[in-house]
């Protein structure tokens, strides 16, 4: 059993279940070393072997790792048995920035200051080469003092996932979310496809509904395609303006984060503490040779020294890393598996 007793390894005490999808289930629990809280992500090995989400898995932990931002959700280390994976993540006390949402639309002030934290978390990934693919309010957790922390990097793309020509070309997302470009399988810049949806975002949480909403799919992707929306009465001009130039179809003249950032909207209520962690970083743990992040099947954990320093990695994104670090081989999670192609398909 790999939870005994209600204790994972004889590390962390076991609470109750918060949430649960078709390969994984996430449990509060405690780190019985320091008290802290925390949440347990709990991956079913041989559910996703059977569909072929190796690469899909390996990817989250890869991003998960090399991103550390205040408004991301961290990941502490990871643990691996013979049939389970073990995500051991921040806890995440206000749940889903989505069950606010849908009590209803959001205070001006409030939904921008989400608005700023998004930004600024999306914003700081995109300079680490990670595009997330899946931004929605669902994936978007508040901790205890209604902060935003990002979540759910299992859609999301490295910088080495482009083909030649430099797009991405899987489609994914969620379908009121996603960016036409996306829709239209022709390549897109997965950067660009992530401030259509956050422009998305912003929509849903000054309105309280979506921008484009159809019950017939191929109707909903014409809608988005042409950017068919219209604005509720109670927005202002200064958030009309900017959603409009955020959900442009064309990714070519879309707005960038950059002149989001400086946008007058977005800049009311930024004091200067906020403007700072907009490119504020936090430095992964050390990629030493000798730490296990691969976590072969008979081991019991993996543990990861956060004290220690990282020197800065200049252009190198997480698959260069495991490429270059025996340490950081991901492969002993899935040893002596038919690893067959990712077929996960969402949109």
């Amino acid at each position: 059993m790999d939870m005994k007793g209600g204790v994972l390894m004889k590390r962390y005490e076991i609470g109750k279940l918060l949430g649960q999808g078709t390969f994984a289930k996430v449990y509060h629990a405690r780190n019985l070393k320091t008290g802290m809280s925390v949440a347990i992500k709990v991956i079913d090995k041989e559910k996703i072997l059977k569909v072929g989400l190796i690469d899909q898995i390996k990817r989250e932990i890869s991003v998960m790792r090399q991103v550390r931002h205040p408004h991301v959700l961290e990941l502490y280390e990871v643990l691996a048995t013979r049939t389970k994976i073990y995500f051991i993540l921040e806890y995440a006390k206000g749940g889903e920035l989505f069950n606010k949402v849908a009590k209803g639309k959001l205070k001006e002030d409030v939904a921008r200051r989400y608005f700023q934290q998004l930004i600024a978390a999306v914003d700081y990934c995109h300079s680490r080469g990670v595009a997330h693919r899946d931004l929605k309010p669902e994936n978007l957790l508040l901790d205890e003092n209604g902060n935003l922390k990002v979540s759910d990097f299992g859609l999301s793309a490295l910088a080495e996932s482009k083909r030649q020509d430099g797009l991405l070309h899987t489609t994914c997302g969620t379908p009121a979310y996603v960016a036409p470009e996306v829709i239209n399988r022709k390549g897109y810049d997965g950067a660009k496809a992530d401030i259509w949806s956050c422009g998305v975002i912003l929509f849903v949480l000054l309105a309280g509904y979506l921008p484009f909403h159809d019950p017939n799919l191929m109707e909903l992707y014409k809608k988005i395609g042409r950017a068919d929306f219209k604005f509720p009465n109670w927005f202002p001009p200064d958030v009309r303006r900017l959603i409009s130039k955020i959900l442009d179809p064309n990714p070519s003249t879309r707005i960038s984060l950059i002149k989001i950032m400086e946008s007058s909207w977005f800049r009311k209520g930024l004091d200067s503490r906020a403007i700072c962690i907009i490119r504020e970083t936090k430095e992964p743990p050390p990629l030493d040779d000798d730490t296990n992040f691969g976590l072969n099947i008979d081991s019991s954990s993996s543990d990861v020294d956060q004290k220690q320093e990282l020197s800065k990695i200049s252009n190198l994104n997480a698959f260069d890393i495991i490429s270059y670090s025996p340490g950081f081989d991901l492969s002993g999670l899935f040893e002596g598996t038919d690893q067959r192609k990712e077929v996960r398909f969402t949109g």
